[in-house]
């Protein structure tokens, strides 16, 4: 069956032209058998009343008993008396019998009729089919004397009369009957549409609603006409949109309100922040000549004030991407010496092994500060949770998707050897503030390094993932794989003006 016929429309036009015909024939043939038996039994008892009242007006000008000449004039009379309907008459009594028509058999007429006429004073009637035609055969007994006396004569009148007319009633009525049944199902395919026009209508724009909800139009609504199950339903939606477009508000409104506090927060701290850099830097050159205890203390200080502005930093950083004021600022750049700038600025270009095209190999236009953020989260991240040796390698891709264009994409790869990252926590690696031990309260990272990594790429029309390596489920330094990809070549996106205010802001 095609598709169309497994919607609500082909179901409803399948039930509504099943339950029409199952009607129409069923109406149809208990018609057919009332007209047929009407017609029947009418021209049945025509024909029995006819032939007594021939048989009848005979029977005082019979002999008791009758002689062989007695039967065939009752024979011939009783056929002359009706021409046109072309009886075929039998007369008998006991071993005589006489025919209305030469050496006629009578093949009609059963042993058991036969049987039932001689024992019967009424008359008894029965409907043969013989070489495709129908016929009645009747028989009817005859009596002598008075009403009230009428003993049985052992005289029998069978008659046989085609039933061509009868037949042909019977005929017509089935051509007509079938000649209306088309018409009929035509009228219930044209009902069931429009049925289903008027049932579907307020289904279509159900899913036209819905479809809008989706695509956060959230103000959509729908007109309720009537007050059946339909209009319940489309009352039902009208409420729980309304509901829907207010949880949502509320929610925008708390999460404006949350990312509008932590930028305050972050913008209020960096002030206090930088003064106390200041002073831990002082007091750390002090640190040797300070009693052990005091120099203890003030290194925990230290390091806590460098925890926090680092935690202040990526704050700031995040309520820019979700304020929309990160930008990007492309450079045509080395890729892979700026990878080494990378490693060398953190002092890991010992630590980390490295696989990188050659000089001025592999070039693009991104943005130099945003890819060393990037990459830097992606390695530090590597040598924090992973173990030695991380790898970081660069190289160049065609993308296979028509839709790429054959642009050219910069895929970076940063490998531990390491546990891995367990498949429960795959899903979550870049989600903000996630932590696979909720028993690990702190700890070096503020939580949002990967989140960064993230945006970053994005801004760039990038992706990236995180994924194990496959020799992980088979040996013990497997390890984690972190992947960017880039497209080179992009074009610097223009600033709007209300983005530029933000950032400036």
């Amino acid at each position: 069956m095609n598709r169309p016929l497994r919607g609500l429309r082909g179901r409803l036009l399948i039930a509504f032209v099943l339950v029409t015909a199952v009607a129409t024939l069923t109406t149809g043939a208990l018609t057919f058998r009332e007209a047929r038996v009407a017609v029947l039994q009418q021209s049945q008892d025509t024909i029995i009343k006819r032939l007594r009242a021939h048989v009848d007006g005979l029977a005082p000008g019979i002999a008791y008993p009758p002689t062989q000449i007695d039967l065939e004039r009752v024979a011939l009379e009783v056929a002359a008396a009706e021409p046109a309907q072309n009886w075929r008459v039998l007369a008998t009594y006991r071993g005589l019998r006489a025919t209305s028509r030469p050496q006629d058999t009578f093949a009609e007429l059963s042993a058991d009729m036969r049987s039932a006429v001689g024992s019967r004073r009424a008359a008894v009637f029965q409907r043969v089919r013989t070489d495709g035609r129908s016929s009645l055969v009747v028989g009817l007994p005859v009596t002598f004397g008075e009403p009230a006396e009428r003993p049985a004569s052992g005289v029998a009148v069978f008659l046989t009369v085609p039933q061509t007319g009868e037949q042909g009633y019977v005929d017509a009525l089935v051509t007509a009957i079938g000649r209306a049944v088309v018409p009929a199902l035509g009228l219930a395919v044209l009902l069931a549409l429009l049925a289903a026009r008027g049932v579907l209508r307020p289904v279509r724009e159900l899913r036209r609603a819905t479809r809008s909800i989706a695509e956060g139009h959230l103000d959509t609504r729908l007109a309720v006409n009537g007050s059946d199950e339909l209009a319940d339903l489309s009352h039902t939606f009208n409420e729980t949109a309304a509901a829907l477009e207010e949880s949502v508000a509320e929610l925008r409104r708390m999460e404006a309100r949350a990312r509008r506090f932590v930028a305050d927060v972050s913008h209020e701290l960096r002030t206090p922040l930088a003064a106390m850099s200041a002073v831990t830097d002082v007091l750390d050159e002090d640190a040797a000549r300070l009693d052990p205890d005091t120099a203890m203390a003030v290194r925990l200080i230290s390091g806590e004030t460098v925890k926090l502005a680092r935690l202040v930093n990526d704050l700031m950083e995040i309520s820019r991407f979700d304020a929309g004021a990160a930008g990007l600022q492309l450079d045509d750049l080395d890729l892979a010496e700026s990878l080494r700038r990378t490693l060398a600025a953190r002092g890991w270009q010992d630590t980390v092994d490295t696989r990188l095209p050659g000089p001025g190999e592999l070039r693009g236009r991104v943005d130099p500060r945003r890819l060393d953020v990037a990459v830097a989260n992606l390695v530090g991240n590597a040598l924090r949770h992973g173990a030695r040796p991380v790898q970081l390698r660069l190289y160049a891709k065609e993308m296979p998707d028509p839709a790429a264009d054959g642009t050219v994409w910069a895929v970076i790869e940063v490998t531990d050897s390491g546990p891995g990252i367990p498949a429960d926590v795959l899903p979550h690696v870049f989600d903000r503030f996630y932590k696979s031990d909720t028993a690990r309260t702190r700890s070096e990272g503020s939580g949002l390094g990967l989140s960064i990594t993230a945006e970053n790429v994005r801004l760039h029309g990038g992706t990236v993932r995180a994924a194990n390596r496959p020799e992980a489920d088979e040996a013990e330094n497997g390890g984690a794989v972190f992947t960017i990809e880039i497209p080179l070549g992009q074009e610097e996106p223009e600033e709007k003006e209300e983005e530029r205010e933000v950032r400036e802001t």
